[in-house]
């Protein structure tokens, strides 16, 4: 087998290969969304974006400048009182403590959701705290292999550390490829489970309808899934990227209800309908969930779509309140307990309030990440 550039990852051979082969949801060669595509959710007449259109189409896709951010330090030092706490770090990336562990989501730190440091989408607002300075882990959680979820450079990183790591089946993989044990990696099919070392935490994988590759022959190669979290005393859903699916009914009955829910809400398009959900999908997929705080994330540091920047967070708040959905909206680095929001306030809109040029995506600070290859 040939051997291809590092940042794109490892194949699965052996026991791997055969355990992937095994589910239900391997195709023969690849894997495949279980559920059918509910209708409507792509526009037959919506045609996909050129690439021209994907680098430079669309209006305010930026910010003019960087988002307000909060320094989580000295949060993170004593334990939520509710015993659930979520301090949102940017697009898909959640440091959720509950019932007394601590567990982070797709983590990303890398300056471009790109296997090019030179091209590709590059972050317009930085993490508000360096990898580094995070707390203790009990578990790093990955919900597929896209750029924007499952980054080279930060998991090359956290390689150094002894965390473990909850992830679908395949992208193991990948971590292996970069330095990581085999022994400190978890794969999971969807409905398959694992208690976290030292916790009362148990992660389950669940469905989501989306893909996954991250080169040009290996699309669907490993497995998308969302984590459920589930303590003694509070539960935590997170959706990974998905289309609406009628499987959240399912995830539900088996692993709900939730006290929180994290769902993605950026980087729609009319074309992408079955694979993204967009903020108003998304408000029906917290309604097959069941319920509980909604915090909205994949929003707010990549460019990934057509539509401005902040249209996500803006649709939500027009639109929630009159369904009765408890938002959870925190400014990025601010440690929330869900359960103690009673109201949004739209940090988001200062931003671009002052005029002028918009700002071009930030060149990555270094003194923010751990070094690079």
């Amino acid at each position: 087998m040939h051997r291809r550039p590092r940042v794109l990852g490892g194949y699965a051979i052996g026991e791997r290969l055969e355990r992937m082969r095994g589910s239900r949801q391997w195709a023969g060669d690849g894997f495949r969304n279980a559920a059918p595509i509910l209708p409507g959710l792509r526009d037959p007449a919506a045609k996909m974006p050129t690439l021209s259109e994907f680098l430079c189409g669309g209006v305010r896709r930026v910010p003019r400048g960087p988002l307000p951010a909060l320094d989580p330090r000295a949060a993170w030092l004593r334990p939520p009182d509710t015993g659930l706490r979520a301090t949102w770090l940017g697009h898909s990336t959640v440091l959720v403590e509950v019932d007394g562990a601590r567990l982070l989501t797709d983590p990303v730190w890398g300056a471009r959701a790109s296997p090019s440091q030179l091209a590709g989408p590059k972050r317009f607002q930085p993490v508000p705290v360096a990898l580094q300075a995070l707390p203790p882990l009990d578990a790093v959680l990955i919900s597929h292999d896209h750029y924007d979820h499952l980054c080279h450079p930060t998991l090359r990183a956290l390689a150094r550390t002894d965390v473990p790591f909850i992830t679908s089946l395949g992208v193991g993989a990948h971590l292996q490829a970069w330095g990581i044990p085999s022994a400190r990696i978890t794969e999971l099919d969807w409905w398959e489970s694992h208690r976290v070392p030292g916790t009362e935490i148990e992660v389950t994988a669940a469905p989501s309808q989306h893909f996954s590759g991250r080169g040009l022959k290996d699309r669907n190669a490993t497995l998308w899934s969302s984590l459920v979290m589930r303590g003694p005393r509070q539960r935590v859903f997170f959706s990974g990227d998905t289309g609406l699916t009628e499987q959240y009914a399912e995830i539900l009955r088996r692993l709900g209800p939730f006290d929180l829910v994290l769902l993605e809400v950026g980087a729609f398009h009319p074309a992408w309908g079955d694979i993204h959900l967009g903020p108003e999908n998304a408000l029906q997929a917290l309604r097959l969930l069941g319920g509980g705080a909604f915090l909205p994330v994949h929003w707010g540091t990549f460019s990934l779509a057509m539509h401005a920047w902040d249209e996500p967070a803006e649709t939500l708040l027009a639109r929630a309140p009159a369904q009765g959905v408890q938002l959870v909206m925190p400014q990025l680095g601010e440690a929330v307990e869900p359960s103690r929001v009673e109201s949004v306030t739209p940090w988001w809109r200062g931003v671009d309030a002052g005029g002028g040029e918009p700002a071009q995506p930030m060149t990555w600070p270094r003194t923010l990440a751990w070094p690079l290859d």
